[in-house]
């Protein structure tokens, strides 16, 4: 697989495989995935022109995790696609901890307190509970198809989605208000999103490594792309927040404005 820009496009597809074939026994490409152009504050992102953010400029700035969300939510794969400090803290902030970071947090917090500290029994669940966990593993299947074509950008997307899903099933059932009313079914709901957290986090771990491994030492190990499944007594603890709120005005203090 090649990745290359869009104006390599010629020289990769033709010229390129042309002289590969000439020598003879080299491998050509099968899949030249070419994007659109990243630009960083109107500016065509270059290392050769200094244009944009190193990589170890953007991890003094940023945790590894949310750089990775942020630049795979940037991708420039349909089209040309504008970044900055300033929109990499936004996206940080505003789609990765406030959706899937207090995601997981809520959840794990909740079954922590709720269900003894450990996975609940299944129970008897609703169509709607069936559904949600469905429609998790209906993404992954999804997500994977996105991968296989390349589409990174679109394959986060779904999974951003998936989480989205999970937390408006938690703000549909309140299984907070159901833990006074009705524990056992507070049980239930709890549990069935916690089995659809389980399966949106594999779709997250090719962009967060880290606290995907976070998670793995929670949850256990993912070994394919599927959702794993989860054994009632599992003991799970007290969760610690997986991403950490970027804070705006310190992050442009240290970074004379945010200018990057």
């Amino acid at each position: 697989v090649y990745f290359i820009g869009k104006d390599n496009i010629p020289f990769h597809t033709i010229i390129w495989p042309a002289m590969l074939s000439g020598y003879g026994g080299l491998n050509l490409p099968t899949d030249v995935p070419a994007n659109q152009y990243l630009t960083f504050k109107g500016g065509k992102a270059s290392a050769s022109r200094g244009v944009g953010l190193t990589i170890g400029e953007g991890l003094r700035l940023f945790e590894p995790d949310g750089l990775r969300y942020a630049l795979a939510a940037s991708l420039p794969e349909q089209s040309d696609t504008d970044i900055s400090v300033e929109e990499i803290a936004r996206r940080i902030n505003e789609e990765l901890v406030a959706t899937w970071g207090n995601l997981v947090n809520r959840v794990l917090s909740m079954v922590h307190v709720r269900c003894d500290g450990a996975v609940p029994e299944p129970g008897d669940r609703t169509d709607a509970d069936t559904e949600l966990v469905a429609g998790v593993d209906a993404a992954l299947v999804v997500a994977a198809d996105q991968i296989d074509r390349v589409e990174l950008r679109a394959a986060l997307r779904t999974a951003m989605e998936a989480a989205a899903g999970v937390n408006a099933y938690l703000n549909a059932t309140e299984p907070w208000n159901l833990a006074r009313t009705d524990p056992d079914r507070a049980r239930v709901v709890l549990g069935t999103a916690l089995d659809a957290v389980n399966g949106v986090r594999v779709a997250f771990t090719p962009y967060l490594p880290f606290s995907s491994a976070a998670l793995d030492e929670v949850l256990g190990p993912v070994d394919a792309w599927l959702r794993p499944e989860l054994s009632p007594g599992l003991p799970i603890g007290k969760p610690s927040p997986l991403f950490a709120k970027v804070d705006v005005e310190e992050l442009f203090a240290d970074d004379d404005g945010g200018t990057g």
